[in-house]
C-alpha cells in the first residue's frame, strides 16, 4: 500500500516547507524507496502562469508543460522524482473541475458543497499521482499557514484523507517557528502551541514537529513542546538555519527523522547514508578550491524567488566544478542609467535570465554587448537569448532599429518575432510554447561539447523566436545557429565565432540541473568563468 506524507506549516510562512519536503523525499529515496512529491497550493488562480513574479516568484515548467509553483524545482533537485501538471494541485484547478462537472450534471441534482464534493477533488487529485505506479511514498505539502481561509478545504482533505487511509499509513509532519528572543536569551515555544492548538482544533493530530530555529534547542524545550503537542520527544525535530540548503537533508538524518518517519509508516528500510550528497555537495559548497564571480542581469533582482532555479543551477556548476560561485545580482534598469563598466567591470561571467515586457530589456542589451565585445563568458537565457540576438543585428549587422515585436511592433526589423502558432492566441494562461521539445544541436560547437549529443530535449516557456529571415546575415557576420528544433526550424541556440564563450538558448536549462548532476551548459559556462578569471 502506497504511503503519504503531508507536509503542514504553522506561525508564519516561508519557513521552507518545499525545502523540508524535498528533503525528506531525498532521505527516503536514500532508503531505497521511490517517492513523488505534490504541491497543493490554495491560491484562486489555476497556476502561477499569469502571476507577476514579484507576488509569486518563478514558474517551474515540468516535461510535460505545467506552469507550477517553485517548490517542484525543489523536489525534481533533490530527487529523482519526474514530476508533471498532476503534481501541483491548485484551489484554482479544484473549482474548476467541480464546476465543469456540475455544469455536466454529474451530481444529479445535489447541491454542490465545499464538503464534500470540493474536498472529494483534492483527495482524488492528490491519490490520483499515484496510481499507476510503482511508488512507496507519496509526499503531499499544503502551501500557506494553518488559520489562513483559503487553506481550510485542503486541510479538511487530508484530515479525511489521513482517517481512511489508517494508522501507519499515512502521518502529518508540522513545521513550526520556534523564535529566538535576544533580549531575553532564550527560544519561545508558545507559537508552536498555539500553531499545534489550531491544527487539532481542524481535526488534524500532527506525529512529527519539525521546529525551525536559529538557536539549538535543549532536551528541555524539545520536552516542553512535546508535552504541551501530545508527541513523543523524539518526534521534535530542531531544523536549525543552516548555510546551505543541501545540507539540511543531512542535518534531518542527524536527528533521525528518516528512521522515525519510516518507522511510523511500517516501512522497512535499508541502513544507507547520503556520503556522496555530504562529500559531492556540501562539502564542495562550503569549502571551495576556487571562486567566481557571476553576474546575473535581470529585471526582478529584488526579488530571491524570481530567479530561483537559475540561481540554483549556477550554484550546481560551481559544484561541478568544485568552484563557489558568487552571484552578483545586477538590476538591468541600473545599467539603462549608469552604464555596464558600473556593473559588469568586476565579473567573470555574465547571465542574462528569461521574462517578459519592456522594462530593462536595453538594459540587458548593454550588458551583452559588454559581454560581446570583452570578451566575457556569457550564458543567455530565454528572454536573455532574444536579447543577444537584438544586440547582434543592432551593433554587428548594422540594423540600428532591430527589435523584437514584443517589444516594438513596428520595428523595421523584426530580428524575434510571435511564434506562428501564438498569433491567434487570446487567453495567456496556459498557451505558451511549454514544456520538453527536442533540439538538434550541431557538431564542433560549444553546445556539442557540452551536450555530448546530437539531440537534446529542454523545457521550454516562451512565445517568441528568432525570425529565420535574418538567418543568413546573421550566419555570415559570424554567428552561429547551433541548436535548431527540426520539425518546426526553429533557432533554439546560437552561438558567437571567435569568443572564448558565448551561448544563449531559447530554452530554459535550469529546470534540469541538480546538485549532483549539473546541467552540461551551466558547467561549461562556470568553466569558461573560471578560465577567464585566472583561477
Amino acid at each position: 500500500m502506497i504511503k503519504y506524507i503531508f507536509i503542514t506549516g504553522g506561525v508564519v510562512s516561508s519557513l521552507g516547507k518545499g525545502i523540508a519536503s524535498a528533503s525528506i523525499g531525498k532521505l527516503l529515496e536514500s532508503k531505497g524507496l521511490k517517492v513523488s512529491l505534490i504541491k497543493c497550493d490554495p491560491y484562486i488562480n489555476v497556476d502561477p502562469g499569469t502571476m507577476n513574479p514579484y507576488q509569486h516568484g518563478e514558474v517551474y515548467v515540468t516535461e510535460d508543460g505545467a506552469e507550477t509553483d517553485l517548490d517542484l524545482g525543489h523536489y525534481e533537485r533533490f530527487t529523482h522524482a519526474r514530476l508533471s501538471k498532476a503534481n501541483n494541485i491548485t484551489t484554482g484547478k479544484i473549482y474548476d473541475a467541480v464546476i465543469r462537472k456540475e455544469r455536466r450534471g454529474d451530481y444529479l441534482g445535489s447541491t454542490v458543497q465545499v464538503i464534500p464534493h470540493i474536498t472529494d477533488e483534492i483527495k482524488h487529485s492528490i491519490t490520483n499521482v499515484a496510481k499507476n505506479t510503482n511508488l512507496d511514498v507519496v509526499i503531499v505539502e499544503i502551501g500557506g499557514t494553518v488559520g489562513d481561509i483559503e487553506s481550510l478545504p485542503f486541510l479538511e482533505a487530508i484530515r479525511q484523507l489521513k482517517q481512511a487511509l489508517g494508522r501507519g499509513n499515512a502521518i502529518d509532519i508540522h513545521l513550526t517557528l520556534v523564535p529566538y528572543i535576544k533580549t531575553a536569551d532564550e527560544v519561545k515555544t508558545k507559537p508552536t502551541q498555539h500553531s499545534v492548538g489550531k491544527l487539532r482544533e481542524i481535526g488534524i493530530q500532527p506525529d512529527i514537529l519539525l521546529c525551525r530555529t536559529e538557536k539549538s534547542l535543549s532536551l528541555d524545550v524539545r520536552e516542553k513542546i512535546a508535552l504541551f503537542c501530545n508527541v513523543g520527544v523524539e518526534a521534535v525535530i530542531p531544523a536549525q538555519d543552516v548555510e546551505s540548503i543541501y545540507e539540511v537533508p543531512l542535518m534531518l538524518q542527524a536527528d533521525k527523522l528518516d528512521e522515525l518517519v519510516l518507522r511510523m509508516l511500517n516501512i522497512t528500510y535499508k541502513t544507507r547514508d547520503l556520503k556522496d550528497w555530504r562529500d559531492k555537495v556540501v562539502r564542495r559548497i562550503k569549502d571551495p578550491k576556487k571562486s567566481v564571480k557571476i553576474a546575473v542581469v535581470g529585471k526582478y533582482i529584488a526579488l530571491q524567488d524570481a530567479y530561483k532555479s537559475i540561481y540554483e543551477a549556477l550554484k550546481h556548476g560551481g559544484i561541478f566544478n568544485d568552484t563557489g560561485v558568487d552571484i552578483k545580482k545586477v538590476d538591468a534598469e541600473n545599467i539603462i542609467r549608469q552604464g555596464s563598466h558600473a556593473f559588469l567591470s568586476d565579473v567573470d561571467g555574465i547571465l542574462v535570465p528569461g521574462g517578459f515586457g519592456g522594462r530593462g530589456v536595453e538594459g540587458k542589451i548593454q550588458a551583452i554587448h559588454f559581454a560581446r565585445v570583452n570578451k566575457i563568458p556569457y550564458l543567455g537565457i530565454c528572454l536573455g537569448m532574444q536579447a543577444a540576438v537584438i544586440e547582434f543585428a543592432r551593433n554587428v549587422c548594422g540594423y540600428k532599429d532591430a527589435n523584437s515585436t514584443e517589444l516594438n511592433k513596428k520595428t523595421r526589423h523584426p530580428v524575434i518575432s510571435l511564434l506562428e502558432e501564438q498569433k491567434k492566441t487570446k487567453n495567456l494562461g496556459g498557451t505558451m510554447r511549454l514544456g520538453a521539445y527536442k533540439c538538434f544541436i550541431k557538431t564542433g560547437t560549444c553546445a556539442y561539447s557540452a551536450y555530448k549529443h546530437n539531440l537534446v530535449s529542454e523545457r521550454h516557456r516562451h512565445r517568441y523566436e528568432f525570425n529565420n529571415k535574418y538567418r543568413s546575415i546573421f550566419s555570415k557576420k559570424g554567428m552561429v545557429l547551433s541548436g535548431i528544433f527540426k520539425p518546426k526550424n526553429l533557432v533554439e541556440i546560437i552561438e558567437l565565432k571567435n569568443h572564448p564563450w558565448f551561448v544563449a538558448v531559447q530554452f530554459h536549462p535550469e529546470f534540469k540541473s541538480k546538485p549532483d548532476n549539473a546541467h552540461p551548459l551551466f558547467r561549461d559556462f562556470i568553466k569558461a568563468a573560471i578560465k577567464n578569471s585566472g583561477s
